[in-house]
């Protein structure tokens, strides 16, 4: 959550959807040690533990851990501030990065690092899954005050009209600002930028590291990559044994 920006507006403009239906299936039934890493304020993190997992959220900005700790049922979460390099050994039997938050992570000397901590982190064999935007399918090119304009709803009934602007696309880096009008005509501006990786560059990352990919998916609805309007690449590796 950016800092800055209240939490329900953030939890409004990053509501349950298809990616958390996904994530959760993926987990899966079975009771299991579970890593959500960037975990926000806890919008999939409480609905695993919800599931009958056992999990820990880490996040490295005290006020996104600070709401998700707050909400109904954030009792049953071990939230932990900080980045994957605070990691316990082989302690998870999954981790997911959801999101998009794996984009977050722009340098790659710090991704590849993530990687050597996630695979430390998660027993062998252990599940890693995460979402990274497809660059092929150039979906910055959507961001601007037309295509990206959407009315949020707070819980309190207030509504808030908000759309994202790019604003500088380099060297696989992309720019942009989100913004939040507010009923008394106030303006939030909330800027970001998100590294895209193509496919290659993830499989050779996540090789490097000690995992074998298992799968990457181009769709929410299991399509191959570059098959759905999604856009995504939405890898399911394994920790190497």
């Amino acid at each position: 959550m950016p800092v800055g920006l209240p939490a329900a507006l953030y939890d409004a403009d990053n509501a349950w959807g298809r990616d958390d239906d996904f994530f959760l299936r993926l987990v899966g039934r079975a009771p299991a040690r579970v890593l959500d890493l960037g975990c926000g304020t806890g919008r999939l993190t409480l609905a695993l533990a919800a599931a009958g997992h056992r999990v820990t959220g880490v996040d490295p900005e005290p006020g996104s851990l600070a709401a998700a700790r707050a909400k109904p049922g954030g009792d049953r979460v071990t939230w932990l501030p900080g980045t994957a390099a605070g990691l316990p050994d082989a302690a998870y039997d999954v981790a997911v990065l959801t999101s998009h938050v794996a984009q977050e992570i722009r340098d790659d000397g710090a991704w590849a690092a993530t990687l050597h901590h996630l695979r430390r982190a998660l027993v062998d064999g252990g599940r890693l899954a995460f979402d990274s935007r497809d660059p092929a399918a150039r979906r910055w090119e959507r961001w601007n005050p037309t295509d990206s304009l959407r009315r949020l709803t707070l819980p309190d009934g207030t509504t808030v009209d908000a759309w994202t602007e790019l604003t500088a696309v380099r060297d696989g880096l992309v720019s942009f600002r989100h913004h939040y009008l507010l009923p008394d005509g106030a303006e939030l501006r909330t800027p970001g930028t998100l590294r895209f990786r193509t496919e290659t560059e993830l499989r050779t990352a996540l090789a490097g590291a000690g995992f074998t990919v298992e799968r990457v998916l181009g769709g929410w609805a299991g399509e191959p990559v570059g098959g759905s309007d999604d856009g995504e690449l939405i890898v399911l590796a394994r920790a190497a044994r």
